[in-house]
């Protein structure tokens, strides 16, 4: 059962951080439920550090459009706190939920000394306060223990699927990271996903 139809999920970061795999990994196991998947995905800069976000829209009705309307989100996961902040801006309402990576990624302009980037407590404050229900988790770190940082976004497909905000059994998530993956890259995503999964859950 979705908690919404269409239900719209956002995935947000920077280029490098693997929305699509994210995306691709979600709407496989959503697929496999038998239910309609729309993917989009939108670009800032095409190079590592540039804006990326991908929409899913499910439904068990009919396919939608693959854009998520402004303002209609209902699930945000987001890999870089700032652009979290940004998309919600756009995308969300009062009844969103947001579950964030914690690991900043500061833009060029900032690293360079032209604009100042927030502290983590003022971005998490003002995420927050936007949204119905915002869990932070340590996704680099995650990634880091599960063998590769580069993992954090199978740690935050894992982190969403244990808090239940869609009641889907956890093999559901497993099995696209199992056709995806062999060998040494399997095994990290796999701890990846369950580390993540673990922390979903612990909220």
């Amino acid at each position: 059962m979705l908690p919404h139809d269409p239900l719209n999920i956002i995935i947000s970061g920077v280029g490098g951080q693997g929305n699509i795999l994210a995306s691709d990994l979600l709407s496989r196991t959503f697929c496999e439920q038998g239910w309609h998947i729309s993917v989009g995905e939108t670009y800032g800069a095409t190079q590592r550090g540039g804006s990326v976000v991908s929409h899913l829209r499910l439904s068990r009705r009919h396919a939608y459009g693959p854009l998520i309307p402004l303002g209609e989100a209902h699930i945000l996961i987001g890999f870089e706190p700032l652009e979290v902040l940004r998309i919600l801006r756009e995308y969300g309402h009062a009844d969103v939920r947001v579950v964030m990576n914690d690991r900043p990624l500061p833009p060029l302009e900032a690293l360079q000394g032209q604009s100042a980037y927030p502290s983590l407590d003022a971005l998490k404050a003002a995420i927050g306060g936007m949204s119905r229900q915002l869990v932070v988790v340590p996704g680099t770190r995650l990634a880091q223990e599960a063998g590769n940082a580069q993992a954090q976004n199978v740690v935050m497909v894992g982190a969403f699927a244990g808090l239940g905000w869609i009641p889907l059994e956890k093999g559901a998530y497993l099995q696209p990271i199992e056709g995806l993956f062999s060998g040494t890259k399997l095994a990290v995503n796999r701890k990846a996903f369950e580390l993540g999964y673990q922390a979903g859950q612990r909220q």
